[in-house]
This record gives structure tokens, C-alpha cells and sequence, in this order.
């Protein structure tokens, strides 16, 4: 069991119950207290899951009074980190099982109070997907909030493919509506907000190109010295798919670019080694380029199929005529985020969207490091 799994533990859960009874005295919350031997073996949602319901067997039916055992175990400064997100969801929980809209305007100020403890990112998306243009009316407000957390939440939670999130098909369907908070919070004070409306933005390039090209360009014309950051990360998908406009906006030029094949260090990578590579990228034009360089790899998947994934290497300068070599180390040692399966791989170079041919090489289980 990782230990992103174990963020929600017994010690966790014991704590959470001590200051929701200490909030709300009387309640004795015996189903939140036998929940403890669900957890072991559990991932993370899953023991998210198993407290989040629990609570929802242990408080209060009445969506205000919920709200208002959180707000008061606000006023405790254990009640923190990883035990907010149960908590978080259940607020929504009662809010929607209420269906008083009363309720539900009152849950989303429950969340923008609660989110500075952890994040209330992932329960409110279960608000925006019952009443979206309610929510994100409310969520618009809170770009102008003097609190970090609340103006990020307004970014963060309505972004479409929000990572560890549930979808909101309704805002892969309407990505325009959350364009007045992205041009609220784009030259936010803080990189910490910033961030999350280029992330945003990002999303949004896997839906609608043109909305993303137009917003981006929109800011171009009124920067700020932290714009051409913003615009360079929310751009970054549509750089590795070589738009020329994306790439253009962000000053890569160069339209006669060749990579030849990548030249790897061995044909065979143990299981938790690395894949070292150098490729060439020539100018064949008559002019400077300016190129944005990243590679792909090409994972084998649990069910024998191949699947990409693009890193950012480097940007060059390259003199027409001329040739450059960029070099690379790839690492297969275990992280969270994604599961390596023995067999053929391939590495693929680009410059402004020029791929090379694909240099392939085999994730070897046997050979240990």
C-alpha cells in the first residue's frame, strides 16, 4: 500500500472524530468510530469514501446543521489537512440530498471557508455539477476574495479535467463558461493562483483550441511580467501537438526543422533504471529558429497497447544551417502517478511539432538494477 493510500489513517480518523464531537457535543459518531477497520488495505477514494459515508450515518439529516458543526470545528486548528476532504463532501452531500437552493448557496460558503485547511477543490465539483451556472455564478465572486485559497478554488475546482477528480461532463460541454474567472485570475498576485488558470486554461486545449489560441492572445496584448508565464504553461499541450499558432504565440519559429532518430544508450532498461538518449535537431531554413524541443514516451499499458506521454526537454536557438544535439536521461524508477509494464518502449524527439522517427527500446522486469 502506498503511502499516498495512507494519508487517511486511523490517527486521522480518531482526530476527526474528537473535534466533530468536541464542535458538536452529544454526537457520539459510533459508525465514523468502527470505520477504522475498513480502511486497511483501502486506496485513497476508497478510504476517503469510507469516512465520508460514515459521517454522513453519524450527523445531523439537516443540511444547515452540518454546516454549521464544520464552521464551528473551524474555530479547532486540528481540524486540518486530509481530514477536510471527507468533511468537505460531506457538506455537499447534505446540501444536494437537501435540494433547497438556500442550502446550496450556503454550502458553497461553507467550502470557500473550509478550503484553506486542505482543499475543497474535489467536493464542490458535485455542487457544480447539479446547478453549474449557480455555482460558478457564486465561484465568479470569489476571483475578487482577499483569502488565496478561495480565489484558487474558484480556478481550480471548475477546471474540466481536474487530476483525482470526478468529471463535469456539463463543463467539458460549455468550456466558454468559466471564461470570466480564468480573465479574472490570470494576473492574480499570487503564482499559486496563476498557476491553477494556466492549468485550467491547459484543459481546456483538449476541448476547444480556438477558445484557448483566443484567450491567449487576448492576454498577449495586455501583459504583465508575469503573463508570459501564465500563457506559456496553459499553452503547453498545444506546443507538444506542434500548434503553429500556440507555437507562434510564443515566439518558436522556424518552419524547416528536421530530427533525426534518437540514438539510445541501451536497447534494454532495467526495470527500475533509465533510458538515456541524444538526438539532432537541424535548421534546414534560411532563418534563425527559435524551437521548442520535448520528447515522448511510448508506455506499454496493462492491456499490451502503447500509449504516449510528452516531457518538456529544452528550448534552442539553432542558426540556419546548423545542427544541435539535445541529450536526455528517463527515469523508470516506481512513482504514484503511473504503473510500468515489461516490454517494448519507444522514445520520439520533437522540434515545434517535427517528430522524429521513434528509437525503441525494452523495459526488462528481469533486469534489476
Amino acid at each position: 500500500m502506498g503511502t499516498m493510500d495512507e494519508l487517511i489513517n486511523s490517527k486521522v480518523v480518531t482526530e476527526l472524530r474528537s473535534l466533530l464531537k468536541g464542535a458538536s457535543p452529544g454526537i457520539e459518531m459510533p459508525t465514523l468510530e468502527r470505520s477504522h477497520g475498513a480502511l486497511d488495505g483501502q486506496r485513497l477514494r476508497q478510504r476517503l469514501d469510507v469516512v465520508r459515508d460514515a459521517l454522513l450515518q453519524d450527523l445531523p439529516a439537516g443540511s444547515s446543521d452540518v454546516q454549521r458543526i464544520m464552521l464551528d470545528a473551524l474555530d479547532d486548528p486540528r481540524f486540518t489537512g486530509w481530514m477536510v476532504w471527507p468533511a468537505t463532501e460531506v457538506v455537499a452531500a447534505r446540501a444536494l440530498q437537501s435540494g433547497s437552493l438556500t442550502d446550496f448557496d450556503a454550502a458553497l460558503t461553507v467550502l470557500s471557508r473550509l478550503t484553506g485547511r486542505l482543499t475543497a477543490e474535489f467536493a464542490i465539483r458535485d455542487l457544480i455539477a447539479a446547478r453549474p451556472e449557480r455555482a460558478l455564478s457564486t465561484m465568479q465572486t470569489w476571483t475578487n476574495h482577499h483569502d488565496e485559497h478561495v480565489r484558487r478554488l474558484a480556478t481550480e475546482g471548475s477546471r474540466a479535467y481536474l487530476p483525482w477528480a470526478r468529471r463535469v461532463p456539463w463543463l467539458v460541454a460549455n468550456p466558454a463558461a468559466t471564461q470570466g474567472i480564468l480573465d479574472a485570475t490570470y494576473l492574480d498576485p499570487t503564482d499559486y493562483v496563476r498557476r491553477s488558470a494556466a492549468n485550467h486554461l491547459n484543459d481546456l486545449s483538449r476541448i476547444d483550441p480556438q477558445l484557448v489560441l483566443a484567450t491567449a492572445r487576448r492576454w498577449s496584448g495586455k501583459p504583465d511580467d508575469t503573463t508570459p508565464k501564465v500563457i506559456r504553461h496553459g499553452l503547453r499541450t498545444l506546443v507538444k501537438r506542434g500548434n503553429p499558432e500556440a507555437l507562434a504565440l510564443l515566439g518558436y519559429t522556424g518552419g524547416q526543422l528536421v530530427v533525426r532518430e534518437p540514438q539510445l544508450s541501451h536497447t534494454a532498461v532495467a526495470w527500475d533504471g533509465t533510458v538515456e538518449f541524444s538526438a539532432e535537431v537541424v535548421n534546414q531554413g534560411p532563418q534563425a529558429a527559435n524551437a521548442a524541443i520535448d520528447y515522448s514516451i511510448g508506455f506499454q499499458r496493462a492491456n499490451g497497447t502503447v500509449s504516449a506521454k510528452t516531457f518538456k526537454l529544452t528550448s534552442r536557438r539553432i542558426p540556419p544551417g546548423e545542427t544541435v544535439t539535445v541529450t536526455k536521461t528517463h527515469s523508470f524508477r516506481p512513482i504514484t502517478t503511473r504503473s510500468y509494464y515489461p516490454g517494448q518502449h519507444y522514445v520520439v524527439v520533437q522540434a515545434n511539432g517535427v517528430a522524429s522517427t521513434p528509437a525503441h527500446f525494452v523495459l526488462d522486469k528481469q533486469e534489476l538494477s
